[in-house]
């Protein structure tokens, strides 16, 4: 592998142009903006295509030999793309329901995928000015708005109420029928990707999805979720694989260390 396909090497890079499209989504979250809905009924605004464009003209810059398939894109037919190794993976704005409530709770999201495996990802927090990065071989970490790094690692749950992650947008019966067979729970409700880094960060012990996302919304994630020693998988415990003929992820659960007293709930289901 060349250094310039390096993912610790790109790493710096890529959060420079996470950091580029977060500025460009906060000047339209600043301003008075109009909401559009897509043919899936969910919203876009020109965030999200600021955001893309910027993203699409870093990354195609960055390196040239890859492609680029963002959430925003015109649609890429399956037979084109299961030609592709090594491609990026966006989502330039993830959590638009939550941009539009301005509630702070959305994402920039980039991820290297290489053989249907995230091995680089950026989530950048807008507001916050924070980021969480992970490449393989460099392990995740969270970076402040000051500056200020701390490495990133789940944590081990050995009993007690669990912490789970919930989306605040997309409560489910599912999700409530799993909680039921748990001994206790504390519930973490949060938008976006931002769900799965606190997993990562070792504040939440458990993320279970069971209604409808998209690779782009996960891949980033997923690579810091694993760099920091945790795991996101189907209910059988296998993890999500990339550039699949849909694009649409299964029903999965992110998690740290130690025990998993959901197991058997999610499995059975």
């Amino acid at each position: 592998m060349s250094v310039a396909s390096d993912p610790v090497t790109l790493l710096p890079a890529v959060i420079e142009i996470a950091r580029r499209a977060a500025a460009a989504i906060l000047e339209v979250y600043e301003s008075e903006f109009a909401v559009e809905q897509k043919d899936d009924r969910s919203p876009l605004t020109a965030a999200d295509r600021a955001a893309h464009v910027l993203i699409v003209a870093g990354l195609r810059a960055l390196t040239p030999q890859w492609p680029v398939l963002s959430e925003e894109s015109d649609s890429i037919p399956y037979p084109q793309r299961r030609a592709w190794q090594r491609y990026w993976l966006v989502d330039p704005l993830d959590g638009t329901r939550e941009f539009v409530k301005r509630n702070g709770e959305f994402t920039v999201n980039i991820a290297l995928i290489d053989g249907g495996k995230p091995l680089l990802g950026v989530v950048q927090v807008p507001v916050r000015g924070e980021v969480y990065a992970a490449a393989e071989g460099a392990g995740a970490c969270h970076i402040a708005a000051d500056g200020s790094q701390r490495r990133l690692q789940v944590s081990r749950y050995d009993g007690g109420p669990l912490r789970v992650v919930a989306s605040r947008s997309h409560a489910s019966p599912e999700l409530a029928a799993v909680l039921a067979t748990l001994p206790g729970h504390l519930i973490v409700p949060i938008g976006s990707s931002l769900k799965i880094c606190l997993v990562a960060a070792g504040e939440a012990d458990f993320y279970p999805r069971h209604g409808p996302t998209s690779e782009w919304d996960t891949a980033a994630a997923q690579c810091v979720l694993e760099q920091a020693g945790g795991e996101l998988t189907d209910f059988a415990l296998q993890p999500l694989r990339y550039n699949k003929v849909s694009l649409l992820n299964v029903p999965f659960v992110a998690f740290g260390a130690g025990q998993r007293p959901w197991q058997a709930a999610l499995q059975a289901r």
